[in-house]
């Protein structure tokens, strides 16, 4: 008999179970919003605070505990927010104070609980600190890491240290002082050995945890502290070492105090409030140090993400990790995707197979010992969306190395541009001057227009721009476009417009914005920092949305090529698929024993993104032979992506192969991340047949496959064959039955309970108090005795009660 299972009835929706000991962060599954891109409410194309509220409901049915959410403080977005320039005031872009304390509220209602990122490694170039810094404010410089350079006039960096970014993690200023940067130019590391550094950050703690959240992410948690010294490391490629061996910019033993002060600030709240380090170390012992139990809560396991499809390599990887976590008494937190890598959908083969590995890597993940989190989207089975045009990119490492000196402080002459220097980039020949001419009003009328605002070039303004073409900044300067910060977006050479008066100064419109907005638009603007090629013309704001939309996810176009080079394809999309094609399973089919059941894994969905296209996504892995047939948007063949905020692994890395764009990547850049996370970022569907699938009134800020319509939360609600459907059943499973979720902290030496069962080559097999689970990750079905009744599964399994015969990548629960 065939049998599919969902647990329908099985546990209320907002349970909120815990263990035991009633610590909930032990066993809670948290979900994190990406803010931009989940939900938009007033039609400006980005996801807001007001957005995330009204889909609320939506996260408390999932059957979640608890909603991250990703940086709104005020910031230029350089980085997605990771730049911030204000930790206590939430971005125009995103809303304000009152609608970041009514979401609070709100979840608090509906059972959930709020964690939000705060990112102490660094600030954003416009925060206070640094641009007292740049001023030459007495004894500013001293929060930041600035050093004297080498060589006998200082012209060479401190030290070899690369920026995960790529290129040095070294910017010169006018003075001739440098400052280390990990990321990108645009964020200044602290120095976190200077108190008021320490004591700013308390602050700010405590500033979010008296308007009512539940915990923080810590961003880079495991980068504050820096050997003394700041040695080098001496080699390149430093990106793809994170995580794998000691490194004298991360994990260092000093970071460790920080976090037990932390701990003790958050203990002295009421509610059980948590610290999230989002942490890499190169063991698993290292990482458990941060979860001792003075220190944080929960720390992200990145090796479970990063793990191949592969039975062993997970069995080895579960082992290690619940023996280090369970050796300080910490719970496991497992995690599959997130904002700065691919899905893993397509991570693991795209198309049909990896949609089927993804929904069992999510059951195994929900099955084992801890804490778990899911990314946005991984719920209705998003796939990497590869092909976003180039103009629509804005994540920093995209055209990495083309940048200016940052301008002086106010009121001191503007260098020229002096020699080509590491951490400087000098215009490459040809490159036009930054704001003069029309082509600067083109990038601010297109897809960087809300950047400058209507004071670049030394031309007439054009006209203001509706909210919705507020691409990379604030709706106030969208609306606006004055004052004189716009001139900052453009470089020192813009001229100044004749704006009706000076824009926020909370969240001055900068260069950061114009680099995010990247393709041959942004260059015409702001310099040779973006893509080379003449300006277009000025688009009308529909088409600033749209932009090359249908040729990108054709395959068509010469967008299309920009990553991938001549490989691109040149022919029709397929015809989007149905989401009824998705391996789901459900209760109701337990008695049929037949039915639609049995397309798993064959028909249409075949060209689901294999073969040898799947080496058609640059770097050095990509295929020399000829170009494959052209894939649709879902199924976009897949690469390797950095496994976290600015962290990358060692076969990361694209357009090093034939038809890479030079303009995109040269070395040393390439050495950093590989500057595609946008396609991890698109927003999300939430119902209807066309984008922007109720993501929004208006557009989105990055395109939306029309494949997605089938995908939305809409279209799955209901359907037992969804993806969305499996989550919902084993997120109610998971709160039922008793042998599944944390350990009680203290127990015995195997808290969990769980044991490995013996079990065919590549299929997992383990035990827990009234609960079993099976994982097959072989391409073809196994059989084997039966360890209990199915009581859900990813794909549809047949038993006789005695024997089982598990489908190929697949997972499926057990009871006795």
């Amino acid at each position: 008999m065939t049998h599919e299972s969902t647990a329908v009835g099985l546990a209320s929706a907002y349970s909120n179970a815990t263990t035991a000991s009633g610590d909930w962060w032990r066993d809670a599954v948290i979900y994190q919003v990406y803010v931009r891109s989940f939900a938009d409410s007033d039609g400006d194309g980005i996801g807001d605070l007001r957005g995330v509220r009204s889909r609320l409901p939506h996260l408390a049915r999932l059957g979640v505990d608890a909603v991250w959410l990703t940086p709104f403080y005020v910031s230029p977005q350089a980085d997605g927010g990771y730049d911030v320039a204000d930790y206590r005031a939430v971005d125009p872009l995103f809303g304000d104070l009152a609608d970041a304390a009514e979401l609070v509220r709100a979840a608090h209602e509906l059972g959930l609980r709020i964690i939000v990122d705060v990112v102490p490694n660094h600030t954003s170039e416009q925060h206070p600190w640094f641009r007292a810094a740049l001023a030459g404010e007495p004894g500013a410089r001293e929060r930041y890491l600035f050093r004297r350079g080498r060589g006998a006039d200082g012209s060479l960096p401190p030290n070899d240290w690369e920026s995960i970014f790529g290129g040095p993690a070294w910017t010169r200023v006018p003075d001739g002082a440098w400052y280390l940067h990990l990321f990108a130019p645009e964020q200044p590391d602290l120095d976190w050995t200077h108190p008021e550094v320490r004591e700013e950050f308390d602050s700010v703690l405590r500033f979010w945890l008296d308007l009512g959240v539940d915990g923080f992410r810590i961003d880079v948690a495991h980068g504050m502290v820096k050997a003394e010294g700041l040695p080098d490391i001496g080699r390149g490629a430093q990106a793809t070492l994170i995580g794998t061996q000691p490194l004298p910019f991360f994990d260092q033993d000093g970071v460790h105090e920080i976090h037990r002060s932390w701990r003790r600030l958050l203990d002295s709240y009421e509610g059980q409030r948590i610290g999230v380090a989002e942490a890499w170390a190169p063991s698993s012992e290292r990482l458990a140090l941060y979860v001792r139990p003075d220190e944080l809560h929960q720390a992200f396991n990145f090796r479970f993400l990063t793990c191949p499809w592969d039975a062993e390599a997970m069995r080895t990887v579960i082992d290690e990790s619940l023996s280090a976590t369970t050796a300080v008494g910490a719970p496991t937190t497992w995690v599959l995707s997130n904002h700065d890598v691919v899905r893993h959908t397509t991570r693991y083969g795209g198309g049909a197979q990896g949609l089927a590995r993804a929904r069992a890597a999510a059951m195994l993940m929900l099955s084992l010992p801890g804490s778990a989190y899911l990314y946005q989207g991984e719920e209705l089975g998003l796939p990497e969306v590869a092909d976003l045009p180039p103009e629509s990119r804005q994540d920093p490492a995209f055209r990495r190395g083309r940048r200016q000196p940052i301008p002086p402080p106010a009121g001191e002459p503007t260098p020229g541009p002096g020699p080509a220097t590491p951490g400087i980039i000098a215009p490459r020949p040809g490159d036009p001057e930054a704001g003069t001419g029309p082509q600067a009003r083109a990038c601010c009328r297109s897809q960087a227009g809300a950047c400058c605002g209507s004071q670049a070039g030394a031309v007439p303004a054009p006209e203001p721009q509706p909210a919705s073409q507020a691409h990379a900044t604030t709706r106030a300067h969208a609306e606006a476009g004055t004052g004189p910060q716009a001139r900052a977006c453009c470089g020192p050479q813009a001229e100044p417009g004749t704006g009706t008066g000076p824009a926020p100064q909370a969240h001055t419109a900068t260069r950061p914005q114009a680099e995010a907005s990247t393709g041959p638009q942004a260059r015409a603007c702001c310099g040779p920092q973006a893509g080379a090629g003449p300006a277009p013309e000025p688009q009308p704001t529909p088409q600033a949305h749209a932009t090359t939309r249908p040729q990108a996810e054709a395959g068509t176009g010469p967008q299309a090529q920009a990553c991938c080079g001549p490989q691109a394809g040149t022919g029709p999309a397929p015809e989007p698929q149905p989401t009824s094609q998705a391996h789901a399973t459900t209760r109701a089919h337990t008695e049929a024993g037949t039915g639609p059941q049995a397309w798993a894994g064959t028909g249409p969905q075949a060209w689901a993104g294999t073969g040898p296209q799947a080496q058609a996504y640059c770097g050095p892995q990509a295929g020399t032979g000829p170009a494959p047939e052209p894939q649709p948007t879902s199924q976009a063949a897949p690469r390797t992506a950095p496994p976290a905020h600015g962290t990358t692994r060692p076969e990361a890395g694209i357009g090093t192969g034939a038809g890479a764009d030079p303009d995109l990547l040269t070395a040393p850049e390439a050495d950093g991340q590989d500057g595609l996370r946008d396609g991890c970022r698109v927003p999300i569907p939430w119902a209807g047949a066309e984008p922007p699938y109720g993501f929004g009134p208006a557009g989105s800020w990055l395109p939306q496959p029309p494949a997605w319509a089938g995908l939305s939360v809409a279209a799955q609600t209901g359907d037992p064959h969804s993806t969305l459907e499996l989550y919902r059943a084993a997120l109610e499973l998971r709160r039922a039955l008793p042998g599944l979720g944390a350990p009680e902290a203290g127990g015995p030496a195997d808290p969990s309970g769980m044991r490995w069962q013996s079990a065919p080559d590549g299929v997992l097999l383990f035990t827990r108090p009234g609960f079993a689970c099976t994982l097959n990750t072989r391409p073809d079905p196994v059989e084997l005795p039966a360890p209990g009744r199915p009581v859900l599964s990813s794909a549809p399994v047949e038993t006789d009660g005695r024997t089982v015969r598990l489908p190929a990548d697949s997972c499926t629960w057990w009871t006795p």
